[in-house]
């Protein structure tokens, strides 16, 4: 029950107060990420982590002005690969070899297959993808965030095209899909702060087919 006791105590803060999260918990957060779960374990996505104070004051214009994103102790960036292509599959499964060490003739037949079906794929469909399986992490973050007894809030209200500019992904290969400010709650200016967690019914949420 402890992790539901943790996931119930969370909530997207809306105001933070500039305390610092220790590395430790910074460092669990990111291997949390790191283990999340994504298509063809091919990790299509890094993710920026910003302590520069000026840096977060350049973002917060084009991020509705939200007071979390200078104010928290770091600003994750997630941001997506802009395409598939097969000098980034091969890199992972050449990876999982080097690790693993050996060779499958079932896992290179699966090697050719992503070959000849991702980098034929239109760009953006790809970018879709894999801003999906970035959100896969998102979450996992959010939810090693509350475990660690730290804030965090998920945020799409930002100009990523800006964003992209400012932390110069584009060059890289990658575009910004999903911020998350984390740090510690400023439970006096925070208006969401006491408000009851309102979730559907399990009812309305769930439905089982024996």
């Amino acid at each position: 029950m402890e992790l539901l006791d943790k996931l119930n105590w969370r909530y997207a803060a809306k105001a933070m107060n500039g305390t610092k999260v220790s590395q430790e918990k910074i460092d669990n957060i990111i291997e949390a990420i790191s283990l999340a779960p994504t298509s063809s374990g091919l990790q299509p996505f890094e993710v920026i982590v910003i302590t520069n104070q000026e840096l977060k004051e350049k973002i917060r214009p084009i991020s509705w002005n939200q007071s979390v994103v200078t104010d928290c102790s770091h600003l994750f960036v997630f941001a997506a690969w802009d395409t598939y292509t097969a000098e980034r599959i091969n890199k992972m499964f050449d990876l999982t070899n080097t690790i693993r060490g050996f060779k499958n003739e079932g896992w290179e037949n699966y090697r050719q297959m992503l070959l000849n079906l991702y980098p034929q794929k239109d760009a953006e469909e790809n970018f879709t993808h894999a801003a999906k399986q970035a959100y896969i992490a998102l979450s996992q973050a959010i939810t090693a965030a509350a475990f660690e007894g730290v804030d965090s809030t998920p945020l799409e209200g930002f100009d990523a095209d800006a964003l992209d500019e400012i932390l110069g992904l584009r060059a890289k290969g990658l575009r910004s899909c999903v911020m998350l400010p984390v740090g510690y709650r400023d439970s006096e200016n925070d208006w969401l702060v006491n408000l009851t967690k309102v979730r559907k019914s399990k009812e309305d949420l769930v439905t089982l087919i024996d």
